[in-house]
């Protein structure tokens, strides 16, 4: 199964200056707790936002055309692209992949995508990068939990599941 898992404002905007433009500490646990233990496929930007340092706890796969770019981390795995990311993925014998940005490998996934974990951010931002518009012709809304805003949240938010319509 590939799952996408991402945080969205209302206006899908996914961030600004390869940065997430919000501070959700529910959202970082959802994602630690979601894809802990499991393959994450990421673009160079994406691994670039972390610090240049692998996700702990997961198989880290990097996408990238520079065939002399080196992650300096053995725990980093290069692929030249999305396919060959994901079938280095599927050999962790692992039961999901995650793709977990940006936006350009995000539009690619979409397609081959089986479920969107999406933390909804309930707020217009601007940015610079965006996740896909879902299409409810395609994907059906199976969870949605809200949250108010809180003294450790700026935003309102949702966790919300979609799936892939059969």
């Amino acid at each position: 199964m590939i799952s996408l898992v991402v945080a969205a404002s209302t206006n899908n905007v996914i961030g600004k200056d390869n940065q997430l433009l919000w501070h959700l500490p529910n959202d970082m646990k959802f994602f630690k707790n979601t894809t802990w233990g499991m393959p994450v496929v990421m673009g160079r930007k994406t691994f670039d936002a972390l610090a240049g340092e692998p996700l702990p706890g997961r198989f880290n796969f990097v996408i990238t055309r520079n065939r002399s770019w080196d992650p300096h981390n053995k725990n980093a795995k290069v692929a030249p692209d999305l396919d060959a990311a994901l079938r280095m993925a599927a050999e962790t014998d692992c039961k999901e992949i995650f793709v977990i940005g940006g936006g350009q490998i995000y539009a690619e996934a979409m397609p081959v995508a089986d479920r969107i974990y999406m933390t909804r951010v309930h707020a217009v931002v601007e940015g610079d990068t965006w996740f896909p518009v879902i299409d409810e012709k395609d994907w059906e809304l199976v969870d949605n939990r809200d949250f108010p805003v809180d003294e450790k949240h700026a935003y309102a938010y949702s966790f919300q599941v979609w799936e892939r319509k059969k």
